[in-house]
C-alpha cells in the first residue's frame, strides 16, 4: 500500500517540477477543472449523475504530471454503474476490518476502472446525536471503532493506487446547518473524542483530507490554520493533500489559500485567477502556494509511478466477484435486536407478506453525493419469490388490510425505517448555484428530529405485530431507531440500516436461516431521545460536550433499551481463557470463542477498558479492540 514514507520519495523530484513552473501553472494545480455549468448538466440531464465520471483537478502536461480524478462514495463508486455495498453505518455493524478491507480494495478497482486515481468517500465523522442525516456515511458512533474501520477502507482502497480521502475534517455532525454552524467544544473533547479517528487514518497513510463546511470555533473548516497546518501537519506529520468540500468549502480566496487549503474543488471559483491576484497584490505569500503545488505534485506522481497490482478493465464494475463481497457485508451487518423464537423460518413457511411502505422499495441510502447508481437492486419480494415461495405485498396504508394479509400467511416481514426524503445529504430548495428542482434532485434529506420511526409505522406494528405468531420488523435506517414505542407489539426484529443492491438477497437469507446473524450495533438505542445529547439542528452554534452515545448513558446511570456492541444469534458462544498481559506500555488481552449451539456463526469479542479511582473524570468504559 502507498504510504507516507513511499510519497516523501517523490519529494526532491517534485520541488525540481514546481521550480519549473510559472505562478500561474502552480496556481492551476489548485482548482477543480469542471465547470458549474458541467455540474448542472449531470444533474438535471436524463441519463447523467452526479459524478458519472471521475471530476478532474490540476496537472500539467508540458512538466508530466498527472490530474487528480475524484470519484466519490463512500457506499460504492458514485461514477458508473458500481457496485452498491451497503452503507458504511451497516458495514461498521460488521466490526470486520479485513472485510473492509476487502470492500476498499473493490472500491479501488472499480475507481481505477472508471478512470479514476481518487476515492472521496473514507467518511469517518462522529455522529454526536444519531439524528445526523449523513451517518449512516459513517461507521458508528466511538471513535476507536471509527478508526479502526476506517484505516482498513484506507488500506484497500491504496491498495489498488488510489488516493483515499478521509472526509469531513472536522466536527461536522450536523446537515441542516452545515454551511453556516460553528462548532466549539473543549480541548479535552477535541482531542479524545473528535480528532482521533482522523489521525488514526493519518498514521495508517491515508493521502488525502476534505476538509468540512461547517465552521470551527468561528473558523471555516477550510480556511482554519489550526486544523490544516497546526493539527494536521505539524502535530500529525501529514504529507498529503487537502482538498475543500464541493462547491461551497472555500468562502474566501485568502483565508483559504493561507489557512492550508490546498484544492478548491470540483470548479474553479474562488481559487485561479482571483488567486493569482492575491498572490500578486501581495495578500498570499507565493512560498504558500509553492508548498501546495509541492504537496500536490509529489502526491500524484508518486501514486501515477507506483507499479499496479493488477489491470483495470470496466468489466471489473460491479462484477460477480464484487456483487458477492456486497453481499457478503450484507449478510455481516444485519443486526438481530429481538427474537422470540420466531428465527429462522422453518421450510415449513411457504406464504410470506411483506408490509410497509418500504417493503417493495429499492432503498439503498440518501440520495445525495453519495448515492451510488448500481445496474440492480435486488428488493425483499424478489429475494422471496428467488426462493420459490408466494409473496403478498402490502403497503399498510389500511391497517385492516394489513390485518387480514397477516393472518393469511405463514410468516410476516414488516419493514418499516426511513429513506432518501427522510435522512441524508441536505440539498436546499434554492441554493447559491445548484438549485434543487432545476438540478433534477429528488430529495431533500437533512438530519432527523424524531429518532423513533414515523408514527404511522408505529402504528401499524402495533395494529399488526400480534396477528401472526411468525412476525419479524425489519429497520431500515441509517443510525439509532429507537423502538420502545413498539418492540413489545412484534416476536422478532432486526436492524438492516441500507443494505446494499444485494440487501433484499440478504434479509431473505438470515431469516429462513441460510445465514447466522452476526452483526452488532455501532450505536447505543436509549428508550428516550431525551437521554442523548441535544442538538439544535438549524442554528448557528453548537456546543459539543465530551460524553454522547453509550459513553453518555452509562456515566449517567441510564439503562439503554439496546447497548452498543449488542446483536444476537441463531448459536451460542462461549469465551474461555481469557488473558491480559502487560508489556510496557501495551497491553494485550486474547481469549478462545468457541461456538456451542446447532448452527454455524460468527461473535465479534469487544474489549472495553474502565477506569477505576480515576482522580480525573472519564467514562465508566470505552471500546478498545475488537475481532471477529
Amino acid at each position: 500500500m502507498m504510504n507516507k514514507q513511499d510519497r516523501m520519495k517523490f519529494d526532491i523530484r517534485a520541488i525540481e517540477i514546481v521550480s519549473q513552473m510559472s505562478l500561474a501553472e502552480k496556481i492551476s494545480l489548485m482548482s477543480g477543472s469542471i465547470t458549474p455549468e458541467k455540474m448542472m448538466h449531470d444533474f438535471s440531464t436524463p441519463g447523467y449523475h452526479y459524478n458519472m465520471v471521475p471530476y478532474p483537478a490540476g496537472g500539467n502536461e508540458r512538466l508530466g504530471v498527472p490530474n487528480l480524478r475524484f470519484c466519490d462514495g463512500p457506499r460504492g463508486v458514485v461514477s458508473g454503474n458500481s457496485t452498491c455495498f451497503p452503507v458504511t453505518m451497516g458495514r461498521g455493524a460488521s466490526f470486520d476490518t479485513d472485510l473492509e478491507e476487502r470492500v476498499g480494495k473493490a472500491i479501488g478497482r472499480e475507481v481505477r476502472a472508471n478512470g479514476g486515481n481518487y476515492f472521496g468517500g473514507v467518511c469517518i465523522n462522529l455522529p454526536y446525536n444519531p439524528g445526523w442525516g449523513r451517518s449512516q456515511e459513517v461507521y458508528g458512533e466511538e471513535s476507536f471503532h471509527l478508526g479502526e474501520m476506517g484505516k482498513a477502507l484506507v488500506r484497500g482502497v491504496q491498495s489498488q493506487n488510489v488516493l483515499a480521502c478521509i472526509k469531513h475534517y472536522a466536527f461536522n455532525s450536523m446537515e441542516i446547518s452545515r454551511f453556516k454552524v460553528s462548532v466549539t467544544c473543549d480541548e479535552r473533547t477535541e482531542q479524545e473524542v473528535f480528532l482521533p479517528h482522523f489521525k488514526d487514518c493519518i498514521d495508517a497513510g491515508a493521502a488525502s483530507v476534505m476538509s468540512a463546511y461547517n465552521l470551527y470555533n468561528q473558523v471555516y473548516c477550510g480556511h482554519s490554520e489550526y486544523l490544516l497546518k497546526k493539527v494536521l501537519r505539524d502535530d500529525w506529520g501529514f504529507d498529503g493533500i487537502v482538498i475543500s468540500d464541493f462547491v461551497w468549502g472555500v468562502k474566501d480566496t485568502v483565508a483559504a489559500a493561507n489557512g492550508g487549503q490546498n484544492i478548491e474543488m470540483p470548479c474553479t471559483m474562488l481559487f485561479g485567477e482571483k488567486l493569482l491576484k492575491a498572490v500578486q497584490d501581495g495578500f498570499v505569500s507565493e512560498k504558500n502556494i509553492d508548498e501546495s503545488a509541492v504537496c500536490i505534485v509529489r502526491t500524484l506522481l508518486a501514486f501515477e509511478e507506483a507499479q499496479d497490482p493488477e489491470q483495470y478493465p470496466q468489466s471489473l464494475i460491479c462484477c460477480d466477484e464484487h456483487i458477492k463481497l456486497a453481499l457478503e457485508c450484507a449478510h455481516k451487518s444485519l443486526t438481530l435486536m429481538k427474537n422470540d423464537g420466531v428465527l429462522p423460518f422453518s421450510n415449513s413457511v411457504k406464504k410470506v407478506a411483506v408490509i410497509g411502505k418500504l417493503g417493495n422499495k429499492e432503498n439503498i441510502g440518501d440520495h445525495g453525493s453519495s448515492q451510488v447508481f448500481p445496474p440492480y437492486v435486488v428488493t425483499l419480494p424478489q429475494a422471496l419469490k428467488k426462493r420459490n415461495l408466494e409473496v403478498v405485498i402490502c403497503d399498510g396504508s389500511d391497517a385492516e388490510e394489513a390485518r387480514r394479509v397477516a393472518a393469511s400467511v405463514d410468516a410476516v416481514l414488516i419493514v418499516a425505517g426511513y429513506d432518501h426524503d427522510d435522512e441524508g445529504e441536505y440539498v436546499a430548495p434554492a441554493d447559491e448555484m445548484l438549485d434543487m428542482e432545476t438540478a433534477g434532485m429528488d430529495s431533500v434529506g437533512g438530519d432527523r428530529e424524531n429518532l423513533g420511526l414515523h408514527k404511522e409505522e408505529a402504528e401499524l406494528i402495533k395494529a399488526v405485530g400480534g396477528i401472526n405468531p411468525k412476525t419479524v420488523a425489519i429497520l431500515i435506517g441509517g443510525n439509532t431507531i429507537i423502538t420502545s414505542d413498539f418492540d413489545q407489539s412484534v416476536p422478532a426484529m432486526m436492524m438492516a440500516y441500507y443494505p446494499g443492491m444485494e440487501g433484499g438477497t440478504a434479509i431473505a437469507d438470515i431469516v429462513f436461516g441460510d445465514v447466522c446473524p452476526s452483526g452488532k450495533l455501532p450505536f447505543v438505542v436509549p428508550y428516550d431521545a431525551e437521554d442523548l445529547p441535544y442538538v439544535k439542528w438549524d442554528t448557528e452554534r453548537q456546543y459539543y460536550e465530551y460524553y454522547h452515545g453509550y459513553a453518555r448513558l452509562e456515566k449517567m446511570g441510564i439503562k439503554p433499551e439496546f447497548p452498543y456492541g449488542f446483536g444476537l444469534s441463531y448459536t451460542k458462544f462461549t469465551l474461555s481463557e481469557e488473558q491480559v498481559t502487560v508489556s510496557d506500555s501495551v497491553v494485550t488481552a486474547s481469549c478462545n470463542v468457541k461456538n456451542v449451539g446447532s448452527v454455524s456463526g460468527d461473535e465479534v469479542v469487544q474489549l472495553y477498558i474502565g477506569f477505576e479511582n480515576s482522580l480525573i473524570d472519564r467514562p465508566k468504559k470505552l471500546l478498545r479492540g475488537f475481532a471477529r
